[in-house]
């Protein structure tokens, strides 16, 4: 995503050698887990396909070597998951992403609460038997919609977003219920959308065009200062164990359990292999203890612009 729906999109060899790094640190046999969206661009197209497209044109060894999940389904007037549509973005992303890589999982971006999730289920479930994707997975959703939409068909992965900044009663039923089912958890944005690296004083500070200046925890200079003091003291953390503070913040969100995956991103190789490097780091119940007390002070702001849930498509 980072790649690609920014301002200023990635050249590809940058975005390449990012992502041939991660894959090349993993242990062999274990696959990658790549992130992509039929809409992740400026412009809303299948921009990010593409690039992975060309990158798997480049490198076709590597497509055995990765898991790729796919959200659709998402559109200007908020998520369509109808038959047709469902299917108009089956044919989509299969055309932006070739020949070489298939995807593994498809998740609708957001639950379409204009039709009952059983009815998207079964049209999902229909698509994975017709080959298209072999795992189902499904975003932004609450804890009674995946409860009833696993009764369905099988959810492979839910994805919300977890960091020090977004850690509510939403999030903490989410992981309870994906536990009991026995689901995977993608925690996406786990370094807080960049709020981690403690460089963000106002939304003067992000490039034009980041989508990133609309939301409250950007534009608000207020804001910015209380959670910059979360990131303080999470530096005193991280200083103490000899790590960064980005590890510090994916191994918090990695020991909520065993089930839960940290998605960040990047497009540099050095971020890419920092990232990784986080997966080694067992938090003590000293540290973890710490970091709770800290996160109770609250984070400030909305995930994105301040809309109400139902308005912004959230837990749905």
């Amino acid at each position: 995503m980072l790649m690609t729906w920014v301002p200023n999109p990635v050249p590809d060899e940058q975005c390449f050698e990012a992502i041939k790094a991660g894959i090349d640190a993993l242990p062999a046999g274990t696959k990658a887990f790549l992130n992509s969206g039929s809409f992740y661009a400026q412009d809303f197209g299948t921009g990010n396909l593409q690039m992975l497209s060309r990158f798997f044109a480049k490198y076709p060894d590597y497509a055995d070597k990765t898991f790729l999940s796919v959200k659709g389904a998402a559109g200007m007037q908020g998520p369509n998951c109808s038959e047709e549509n469902l299917r108009s973005e089956m044919e989509k992303i299969a055309g932006a992403l070739g020949p070489i890589k298939k995807m593994d999982l498809f998740e609708p971006a957001r639950v379409d609460t204009h039709r009952p999730i059983e009815e998207t289920m079964k049209t999902l479930a229909t698509l994975v038997k017709e080959g298209h994707f072999s795992h189902i997975g499904i975003s932004e959703c609450n804890a009674d919609t995946l409860r009833k939409a696993h009764a369905v068909h099988p959810i492979a992965a839910v994805e919300i977003e977890i960091s020090p900044f977004s850690y509510d009663h939403n999030q903490k039923k989410v992981l309870a219920a994906a536990a009991e089912l026995g689901v995977s958890v993608i925690a996406y944005s786990p370094l807080g959308r960049g709020l981690i690296a403690g460089k963000y004083k106002s939304a003067a500070d992000l490039d034009a065009g980041d989508m990133r200046q609309n939301f409250t925890r950007f534009k608000d200079e207020a804001i910015l200062k209380h959670n910059g003091e979360i990131v303080e003291q999470l530096n005193q953390v991280a200083e103490k164990r000899g790590v960064t503070t980005a590890q510090i913040s994916i191994a918090w969100v990695a020991a909520l359990g065993p089930n839960v995956i940290p998605l960040p991103g990047s497009s540099k190789v050095s971020r890419t292999l920092e990232n990784l490097g986080a997966g080694d780091i067992i938090l003590t119940e000293e540290e973890l203890k710490q970091i709770d007390q800290i996160l109770a002070k609250g984070a400030l702001g909305d995930r994105y612009w301040g809309a109400p849930d139902e308005k912004a498509h959230l837990w749905g």
